[in-house]
């Protein structure tokens, strides 16, 4: 098992908008493509309130390429992204860390 630590830093006044289509659109077609969440948050206290920082479970590496590559080009995703964003873009900059639990760690 490994994760994906994503954060996603908004452009002023646009995480409502990336939230909005998490809620209504991303997590239903990850859902289509095997793709599981293992928790999202938005910062209280930290460098900027602009941000969505969320964690993906995956399988393998193997696992990751093939669902996110099988999600990015799903039609349904491509629309709903363009969708998303007719007023305008959403997100500044994408970070993203691929992780492997110690032998210590607690399950997520």
């Amino acid at each position: 098992m490994i994760y994906e630590l994503r954060i996603y830093r908004c452009l002023p006044g646009r995480l409502p908008a990336l939230i909005k289509r998490f809620e209504n659109d991303t997590l239903r077609i990850w859902d289509k493509h095997g793709i599981r969440q293992a928790g999202f948050w938005t910062t209280v206290i930290g460098e900027s309130h602009n941000d969505l920082t969320y964690l993906i479970r995956w399988d393998s590496l193997a696992d990751r390429e093939q669902k996110w590559a099988a999600f990015a080009s799903d039609p349904e995703w491509t629309t709903a992204r363009a969708a998303s964003e007719a007023d305008g873009p959403i997100v500044d900059t994408i970070s993203s860390q691929l992780l492997a639990p110690t032998a210590f760690s607690k399950p997520i």
